[in-house]
């Protein structure tokens, strides 16, 4: 058909029809999914399909295998979608007449049941009035119960063909006959009917007719089978919604017990019995009771605005955490996915919930841990922002389990054979540094993640580990810390003797590439980076090429002109002297792509504009950070006045960093200018109140501008020039130590008490009065030097 559709059609398609006249099962159900795909492929014009097709469609929807009718059937069924009006009613609904009449067998009635259902929507309502619903109704009341049941569920299809009058009039006089059917499975049908169509009844209908049949059906439940109970459980939140306001306040509390007695349905029942000991009934009964309570689980969120948030303690408290403590998996998995919406309907209540997050943190089970921790970051920002308390302050630390809970279910999922669980709980503690302070993630995380990226053999895991570190580092709020993270990535990764390591090191560069400031990487990682050119791994060195350009997207000219110079040097070597073919070919493309790129240059450039904006809104913040420190030890020195900003005295006990500034705010530069070096008390109180502010921002769900620059990292950006360039000198790479870059080109955001290997735009503050007599910032050789690394 997709080559010679007119030969085929012609030649082959009489020959088909031969032979699925006496065809086995497989070539029947391949012969209806092949006559879909020429219907959904549009191979041949409609009119050509319904000539050729539709006739061999028909003749086999009664086919003795029920597996081949439903087969025929749905092929038809999207058949329908697509024929003209006329088609229908001479093809399918004037022979529908006939197929529909009792003297047909069950199976012929069972589909002109779905065929009347997708017909509603090709015809108007006097057409359905006149030719269609005389046969709905005759269903309705035909004498095998599937058909009833069948026929019921096509009703919701039928009611939004005809319109409300019409449904008033017609549908809802049958549901009301069927609810009472002699069929479990009939009212079943009848009542789910009901449930959908709520929306189209007027509130009349809701209070006079649908929910003394709620009533009554809830109050039977029990006495009946309890695959009634699983549907009445399931449909639950629907019912609250579309009966709201129509509940006497008699009516509403009986209501909220029945749907109490759903969540503990079955464990009363519990015993000391062996499972092998319990009769089969008695084991298929439990298991549909938990199908209960993980619905009741599902529908919690409805049921939290149906009695009113602020009644949640009194009225559903205790409900919540059965559900928490169930003793089954499904149904602790369900309430760990609507943890999230329950923390959001509860709002400023939310601190009644704290204790159960523990409880499902600490489940034994990972796929409870899995399902809560999609949402996570958002749970844990409600945390701490929500609570009783009009008190500024972090609200978690009124939770002191919640930093042994988040590491016990690490280390469960670092434990288990589930990769991928471990994967996104690191991704996800990337939103630490909001909700808890700097110094309890350096102590407590921090040093976890440079585990995992040392000790752990999946590359996924690794890689999130990695990234999280970054984040972890870029929020960090004590300078002595960060430079110690870093010296520990450079010594232990870069110039690590497994290979492994030093290719994770490259994995690290590149986030820090997306997460810092363009000066950040040039003053730390930039040397480390490209020495690895030397590497007698080809694997390493293959790596590094690819992230070559990435590395060069850093630079500024003029300011970087000497590392630019470094780089083509180390281009240079590797296309002379590199013997590996596969690690040459990948150094030919990347030498190709960084003559394409563009250098970013110190001016602002209309091209980079958005790009330079960003980088600039990073740079602002590392520089922040460093002021903030700054004032916060004046701030502890300051014994000569009391300490009269509570505020900002909190905010140093609890540290909370964001990731996104306000716009305003604006940037000194330091650095030996005149400008800069006139900083006065006013200045000084500017930078506290700043301060202020950069702690009180909110923390975005998908962290603020960590995410906006994802996948931006190969982009040059903008830093702020300030006066005063000096000369740039050139640093050799066989230096025992690396000297910084200029004087005064960027700002000093983190300049360390310990001489790490340094290219900043900005000077070290090396010879700082103050930091040079600590015991603990003693200077520190970290070498680049060639060196033969155990692959």
């Amino acid at each position: 058909m997709r080559q010679n559709p007119t030969e085929t059609l012609r030649r082959i398609l009489p020959k088909v029809r031969e032979v699925l006249h006496v065809a086995g099962v497989e070539m029947q159900l391949t012969a209806a999914v092949s006559f879909l795909t020429i219907l959904q492929e549009e191979s041949v014009s409609i009119h050509t399909y319904a000539h050729s097709f539709l006739q061999v469609i028909l003749l086999h929807l009664e086919h003795r295998d029920a597996g081949v009718s439903n087969a025929w059937l749905e092929t038809l069924l999207s058949v329908i979608e697509v024929l003209p009006k006329e088609t229908l009613r001479h093809e399918i609904l004037n022979p529908l007449v006939s197929k529909a009449q009792l003297s047909q067998t069950v199976q012929s009635r069972l589909v002109s049941c779905k065929i009347l259902g997708k017909l509603t929507n090709k015809f108007d309502a006097l057409a359905i009035k006149r030719e269609i619903l005389p046969l709905v109704k005759s269903l309705c009341q035909d004498v095998e119960y599937e058909v009833r049941s069948c026929m019921c569920r096509q009703l919701e299809n039928i009611a939004q063909g005809i319109g409300t009058e019409l449904t008033k009039s017609v549908v809802l006089p049958e549901l009301i006959e069927l609810s009472r059917d002699e069929g479990s499975s009939v009212r079943l049908a009848a009542f789910e009917t009901l449930v959908n169509l709520l929306d189209i009844f007027d509130t009349d209908d809701r209070s006079q007719t649908i929910l003394p049949l709620v009533k009554s059906f809830c109050e039977k439940s029990f006495k009946a089978d309890e695959s009634i109970l699983i549907s009445l459980s399931f449909h639950l939140g629907k019912l609250c919604h579309g009966l709201y306001g129509i509940f006497t306040p008699d009516q509403h509390l009986r209501f909220l017990e029945f749907y109490k007695k759903l969540c503990t349905l079955g464990l009363q029942q519990e015993n000391g019995h062996n499972e092998n000991q319990i009769p089969p009934q008695i084991l298929e009964q439990e298991k549909k009771y938990i199908s209960v309570r993980k619905n009741c689980a599902y529908n919690f969120p409805a049921m939290i605005v149906f009695v009113d948030p602020k009644n949640f303690h009194m009225d559903l408290y205790s409900t919540f955490f059965c559900l928490c403590h169930d003793p089954e998996v499904p149904v602790r998995y369900t309430i760990a996915i609507c943890f999230y919406e329950v923390s959001k309907l509860l709002n400023s209540g939310v601190y009644l919930i704290h204790k159960e997050l523990i409880t499902l943190l600490q489940d034994e089970s990972l796929e409870v841990l899995d399902a809560l921790i999609d949402h996570l970051p958002e749970i844990l920002e409600l945390m701490s922002t929500g609570g009783e308390s009009s008190v500024q302050e972090n609200k978690l630390s009124s939770l002191p389990d919640l930093i042994p809970a988040l590491t016990a279910a690490e280390q469960r999922a670092a434990a288990s054979l589930k990769w991928r669980t471990h994967e996104k709980l690191l991704q996800k503690y990337a939103c630490l540094p909001h909700v808890i302070s700097s110094d309890q993630i350096y102590y407590r995380f921090l040093q976890r993640m440079f585990t995992i990226m040392m000790t752990n053999n999946v590359l996924p895991v690794q890689k999130a580990a990695s990234r999280t570190l970054c984040i972890f580092l870029r929020y960090n709020r004590k300078q002595e810390q960060r430079h110690e993270v870093i010296q520990k990535l450079i010594e232990q990764l870069g110039q690590g003797k497994s290979y492994w390591n030093r290719l994770r090191f490259l994995d690290t560069c590149e986030f820090i590439i997306e997460i810092f400031s363009k000066s950040f990487f040039c003053k730390y990682f930039f040397l480390p980076a490209i020495e690895l050119t030397h590497d007698p791994v080809a694997n390493v060195r293959m790596k590094l090429c690819y992230l070559l350009p990435k590395v060069k997207s850093t630079l500024k000219i003029p300011a970087d002109k000497h590392l630019l110079q470094q780089l083509e040097m180390c281009v240079r070597k590797l296309l002379c002297q590199e013997k590996d073919k596969d690690v040459l070919a990948t150094v030919k493309r990347t030498v190709l792509e960084l003559d394409r790129m563009e250098m970013s240059m110190d001016a602002f450039q209309k091209k980079f504009y958005e790009k330079d904006l960003l980088d600039q809104e990073k740079e602002r913040e590392e520089l922040l950070l460093l002021e903030m420190e700054q004032l916060e030890k004046e701030k502890q020195q300051n014994d000569g006045r009391p300490m009269s900003d509570k505020t900002f005295e909190k905010k140093r006990r609890d540290t909370k960093t964001p990731t996104t500034l306000p716009k305003n705010i604006p940037i000194s530069v330091p650095g030996p200018t005149s400008g800069t070096q006139s900083t006065s008390k006013e200045i000084k109180k500017s930078k506290l109140i700043r301060s202020h502010s950069f702690n009180n921002q909110a923390f975005h769900a998908k962290y603020g501008n960590l995410d906006k620059c994802a996948g931006k990292s190969s982009t040059a950006a903008y830093t702020p020039s300030v006066s005063g360039l000096t000369k740039t000198s050139v640093i050799s790479l066989t230096d025992d130590s690396f000297r910084t870059r200029n004087a005064t080109s960027a700002p000093s955001s983190f300049s360390s008490n310990t001489p790490l290997p340094s290219t900043s735009r900005g000077t070290g503050n090396s010879g700082d009065p103050k930091s040079s007599g600590s015991k603990d910032t003693q200077p520190r050789k970290a070498a680049l030097k060639s060196r033969k690394s155990n692959p």
